[in-house]
C-alpha cells in the first residue's frame, strides 16, 4: 500500500510540473499581451500558443481528477477551502480560452480590444493564484477533525503565500518571454528577450526570497536536505537562463527555463512530503498519503489505467509540438 500512496503523489507531480511547463508558457504569452503592439504584434502571440493551449489544459484536468480519485480527503480540504480561489482560477481559465476563440469574429478594434484584456486578466488571475494556494499549503491550513479548512479567504492572502504568488507570476512571465523568443523572429524575438531579461530580474529575487522563507520557517521534521538540495539545482537552472538569455540562445534558455519550473514543483513536494494538507494548528490533523488516500484497490485500478494513459497524453502533446514547430 505504501508503495502504491507513493507512486501516486509522484504521478500527481508528474502531471503537475507537465501543466506547468506547458501551460506556464501559455499564461505567460498571456501576462505579455497587452505589452505588444495592436494588430499583428497581438495577433503573433495568440498564434503562436493556438494549437497547443487546450491541450496543455488536459494535464490539470487529468491532475485533478486523480488526485479526486487517489486522495479523495485532500481533494475535498482544497477544492472546499480554496473554493472563492478556485472560481477565480476558473474565471480566467473561460476568459482566456473565450478571448482566444473570439477576439477575431468582428472586425471591430473596440472588440479585439475587450478580448485582448479579457485573455490577459485571464492569464495573469490563474498564474497568481495557483502559487498562493502553492504558498497557503506550504505554510500550513487551519484544519478541524475531519479535514475542513476553518480560515476565511482573506486568511489565504497571508504575505508568505502572496509573497510565493508572485513567485509564480513572474516565473510565468519569464517562461512565457523565452518561449516567444523561440517561436518569433525579428524585432519581436528582441522584444521578447528584453521581456525576459525584465521579467528574469523579478523572478530571481523573488525565487531566492521565498526559498529562504521556505527553509527557514517552514521546513518540518528531519527531510531538509532533499528540498534544499532541489531547490539549489533550480537556482541554477533559472541562472542558466539569464546566461543563455543573454546570450541569444533561445531554445536553451527556454528548456532551461522548463528545467527550473520542474525543479521548483518537486522541491515543493518534497517540502510537504509525506503530507499533501499540513494543518497549522495540530500537526495530527494533517492529511498526508497515508492517511488521505484510497484503497488499494483504487490505486491499483487507477494505476493499471495511467500507464495506458499517461503515454498516450505524453505521445500526444510530443506529436503536436512537433507537427507545429518553428516560427509563427
Amino acid at each position: 500500500m505504501t508503495t502504491l500512496q507513493i507512486v501516486w503523489l509522484l504521478l500527481i507531480g508528474v502531471l503537475l510540473i507537465g501543466y506547468a511547463i506547458l501551460d506556464g508558457f501559455d499564461l505567460g504569452v498571456g501576462f505579455w499581451h497587452l505589452f505588444a503592439k495592436k494588430g499583428a504584434e497581438r495577433g503573433t502571440f495568440i498564434r503562436a500558443i493556438e494549437p497547443f493551449w487546450d491541450g496543455n489544459e488536459v494535464w490539470l484536468l487529468t491532475a485533478g481528477g486523480a488526485l479526486f480519485a487517489a486522495f479523495p480527503a485532500v481533494y475535498a480540504t482544497v477544492f472546499s477551502g480554496f473554493y472563492l480561489a478556485l472560481i477565480l482560477v476558473l474565471l480566467g481559465l473561460i476568459l482566456r480560452a473565450v478571448s482566444i476563440e473570439y477576439r477575431n469574429k468582428v472586425a471591430d478594434p473596440r472588440w479585439v480590444a475587450v478580448w485582448d484584456v479579457a485573455f490577459a486578466v485571464g492569464s495573469i488571475l490563474p498564474s497568481l493564484l495557483y502559487a498562493v494556494a502553492i504558498g497557503n499549503l506550504l505554510r500550513g491550513l487551519p484544519l478541524n477533525a475531519t479535514g475542513d479548512y476553518t480560515g476565511g479567504f482573506f486568511a489565504l492572502l497571508n504575505p508568505y503565500a502572496l509573497t510565493v504568488g508572485l513567485v509564480g507570476l513572474s516565473m510565468f512571465a519569464l517562461h512565457g518571454a523565452l518561449y516567444l523568443a523561440v517561436k518569433t523572429g525579428g524585432a519581436t524575438q528582441l522584444k521578447a528577450r528584453t521581456w525576459a531579461a525584465a521579467a528574469w530580474w523579478a523572478y530571481a529575487p523573488l525565487f531566492m526570497i521565498a526559498a529562504g522563507w521556505t527553509s527557514h520557517g517552514y521546513l518540518r521534521g528531519g527531510g531538509v536536505a532533499l528540498p534544499q538540495t532541489l531547490g539549489a539545482a533550480a537556482a541554477l537552472a533559472i541562472g542558466l537562463v539569464r546566461v543563455f538569455n543573454r546570450q541569444g540562445r533561445d531554445l536553451p534558455a527556454f528548456l532551461a527555463s522548463c528545467a527550473g519550473i520542474a525543479l521548483v514543483m518537486l522541491s515543493v513536494l518534497a517540502v510537504l512530503y509525506p503530507n499533501l494538507v499540513i494543518a497549522s494548528n495540530d500537526a495530527s490533523l494533517s492529511l498526508t498519503i497515508f492517511n488521505a488516500s484510497s484503497s488499494f484497490r483504487t490505486l491499483g485500478v487507477m494505476l493499471v489505467i495511467a500507464l495506458i494513459g499517461m503515454p498516450v497524453v505524453i505521445g500526444y502533446t510530443v506529436f503536436i509540438h512537433r507537427i507545429f514547430r518553428g516560427k509563427v
